[in-house]
């Protein structure tokens, strides 16, 4: 995104981060830069429906409670951006804000809001769940777009892009980001899914760290976008280690968001992944990341088939190998 930072570990977005304190022991362990938790459109709607709801709960009751009380109006996400500014303050490395909006006027209104507050960049959260049957994925790609370069021309820091899998073609979706002046794009976002209880016949909204070992697919796109974007790469979802962070990198990444692993082996596991990505540097021999980044990109791999489908062909004619010993973990 244009950012300097301090090492390629990024700390995303969650309720982690909206703690002065908690961020300040990121910034000692070695993070690069801080995602804020989000700004939810939808949790500022429903604090305002909430609160408008207290104020005229008595009001069909008894005829004077309709004027005992002055206009009073939510205050809207005034609360979300003191704490952005408390974290501001809190820490000398980069400060992302991070918003996930509806409309297209909020996306604007929040995003101006937010870089009142001295953040260093804005992270737009952007994701779309089908429930119309006849929205076409085009026009679905042309709002998001739309909304980018609202925000973008209405603020002067750089905007950023976190997408989830759902696109028919990311890669095209990507360039699409990348030609409106997206300074970076995050891969991929890890959605909450609701569940159902079979017993109390409820729905259910469990939250659950990413699963171990999902982070293939964010290192495919890695690779196959590395060199043919110029907006900046962050990969994100399962990278638990030090392996998986350094693998991101030789795909092409340029920085690495963790949020799962944070929570699974304490904020200080940030100096544990820079350890392990400077121990294998020296191993190998390389001086600094650029030295190494995106060399097993598909721009810079031998293989004119890599990453590609065809690649199931080369493991299925090979299959017998998965049932040798020495070939499994």
């Amino acid at each position: 995104m244009g950012l300097e930072l301090q090492s390629p570990i990024v700390a995303g977005a969650c309720n982690l981060t909206e703690s002065p304190e908690t961020v300040k022991k990121m910034e000692e362990a070695g993070a690069g830069a801080i995602i804020f938790r989000s700004l939810f459109e939808e949790q500022i709607q429903l604090e305002a429906f909430e609160h408008d709801e207290a104020l005229t709960q008595d009001d069909e009751r008894y005829a004077e409670m309709t004027d005992i009380f002055p206009k009073i109006e939510h205050a809207g996400p005034q609360d979300h951006l003191e704490k952005v500014k408390e974290v501001r303050k809190a820490i000398k490395i980069p400060l992302i804000a991070s918003l996930n909006c509806i409309n297209h006027d909020t996306w604007v209104d929040y995003a101006k809001k937010l870089e009142q507050t001295g953040v260093d960049g804005l992270e737009l959260n952007f994701y779309y769940t089908p429930t119309e049957f006849d929205k076409t994925a085009h026009s679905v790609e042309e709002d998001q777009i739309k909304a980018l370069k609202a925000v973008i021309k209405a603020v002067k820091i750089p905007v950023s892009v976190k997408l989830s899998s759902n696109y028919s073609n990311p890669l095209n979706f990507i360039k699409q980001l990348d030609d409106a002046g997206a300074k970076g794009v995050i891969l991929f976002n890890k959605l909450f899914q609701s569940d159902i209880n079979i017993d109390s016949l409820e729905l259910q909204h469990p939250y659950y760290l990413t699963p171990e070992g999902e982070y293939k697919d964010t290192m495919r796109f890695m690779a196959l976008l590395h060199g043919n974007v110029n907006t900046s790469l962050i990969a994100n979802k399962s990278i638990y280690h030090g392996k998986e962070a350094v693998k991101m990198l030789l795909a092409g990444a340029d920085a690495i968001q963790v949020v799962s692993a944070l929570y699974k082996f304490q904020v200080d596991h940030i100096r544990t992944l820079n350890n392990k990505i400077y121990s294998w540097m020296s191993q190998k021999g390389y001086r600094n990341l650029n030295e190494f980044k995106g060399v097993m990109s598909r721009k810079n791999v031998s293989d004119p088939f890599a990453y590609r489908r065809s690649q199931y062909v080369d493991i299925l004619l090979n299959s017998k190998q998965l049932f040798d010993k020495k070939y499994l973990p």
